[in-house]
């Protein structure tokens, strides 16, 4: 499951944010924002999109824009909170 964390976020963002492209297009280190017009309201629902999909608690010092920044980034995030 590790390996495809990446994949994952990315089905999850597309899915939840009701993105008008496929996860597979999405790059790993692409900013979120800037990229693909994600704001902070859809980061939330990123947030909640994590805690439901990996069993984690996001606390409120983690909820960092740089936590967020690409799919690449969250991975990393998620992956420090499952150890």
């Amino acid at each position: 499951m590790d390996e495809n964390i990446e994949q994952q976020i990315k089905e999850m963002i597309v899915e939840r944010l009701f993105l008008k492209i496929k996860p597979q297009d999405m790059e790993n280190d692409k900013g979120l924002i800037d990229v693909y017009g994600i704001d902070s309201f859809n980061i939330m629902e990123i947030v909640v999109g994590l805690e439901e999909l990996y069993g984690i608690t996001i606390k409120p010092g983690e909820f960092k824009l740089s936590n967020f920044k690409t799919v690449g980034t969250i991975a990393e995030f998620v992956r420090s909170k499952k150890k």
